[in-house]
């Protein structure tokens, strides 16, 4: 499979996924678009979709210290990238299909043939040992429970109740290619702190935090087992300050809040996004929303 990464086409080989480079130039060719295999509450599929021009053409390292789903990771597709997050889970999935993509694959088609509402409940609960089986159970359960939420209870069981979607397996899947894009990626269950301090001039850091404001003091969601708090978004306005001085690359979304825009003033510019919420359990409540990105070290004139 042939593929663009970092200004080189690379060739990656399906048996060891080594990548081996071909061309220094590519003009015509583009990567083949990769869907990501994750649905993720607050996962950025849309942003990817509709606001590409967000995105800076020219970097170093790529980091993402939020990982969740990947979808800005898998548009990108950066010939080195540092991917990290605080859900452990959540990484061993990217580090399965990165290393035993086959595995969890036949792992996956098990739980298709089997999947129905007593089923998904045993397996909810069930223990794996096999790093690709825990990966596959989490895909499993995160394709059929409702709505791709991630919630865990305070024994840090995974505790989201079954969906109304069957399909285990979706026309999107494509293991063996996302397993190549991630061959370049260095995986960390990591605080974002020590993430973005590694990031140097001309490195770009994307960076979508659960979205928490000054008066949500209960955070936006359980993110892994711990709230994410107004201090912890606090703790990320020093960091990314603390990276911009250094000449790294960032686009920061975020909530569309008063209180949130305040305690980014002064770094860099401000644009609002538009986008339609679907996770909303009443559809009433469903609708466009908006959002912030913060765009810095883009130049004189960023997009």
């Amino acid at each position: 499979m042939i593929r663009l990464g970092g200004g080189n086409i690379f060739q990656c080989d399906a048996d060891d996924n080594s990548r081996k480079p071909l061309l220094s130039m590519l003009d015509e060719i583009s990567e083949p678009i990769l869907v990501p295999f994750l649905k993720w509450a607050g996962g950025k599929r849309w942003l990817t979709a509709n606001y590409t021009h967000l995105f800076p053409t020219q970097f170093n390292k790529y980091f993402e210290p939020f990982l969740g789903s990947g979808a800005a990771f898998f548009y990108l597709r950066p010939s080195e990238a540092i991917l990290s997050d605080a859900n452990a889970e959540l990484v061993n999935v990217y580090d399965q299909i990165r290393a035993n993509w086959k595995l969890v694959e036949l792992a996956l088609k098990r739980h298709s043939r089997n999947h129905d509402e007593i089923y998904y409940y045993e397996e909810r609960g069930r223990k794996h040992r096999a790093k690709h089986e825990k990966a596959a159970q989490f895909l499993y359960l995160n394709r059929t429970c409702w709505n791709g939420l991630y919630r865990v209870n305070l024994k840090g069981k995974f505790n989201v109740p079954i969906g109304t979607k069957d399909a285990v397996l979706l026309d999107t899947d494509d293991f063996e290619e996302a397993s190549c894009a991630l061959q370049k990626a260095t995986l960390s269950t990591n605080d974002f702190e020590p993430i973005l301090s590694l990031a140097k001039k001309n490195d770009f850091a994307f960076v979508d935090p659960p979205y928490v404001t000054r008066h949500n003091f209960n955070g936006f969601a359980k993110y892994n087992d711990k709230i994410f708090s107004w201090t912890d978004q606090q703790r990320l306005a020093q960091a990314i300050r603390t990276a911009a001085l250094k000449g790294v690359q960032i686009l920061l979304t975020n909530a569309d809040h008063p209180s949130v825009r305040k305690l980014y003033a002064g770094l860099g510019r401000q644009v609002t996004l538009k986008r339609h919420s679907v996770l909303a359990a009443d559809s009433e409540n469903r609708g466009e929303i908006t959002e912030i990105a913060i765009l810095i070290n883009y130049g004189a004139s960023p997009p």
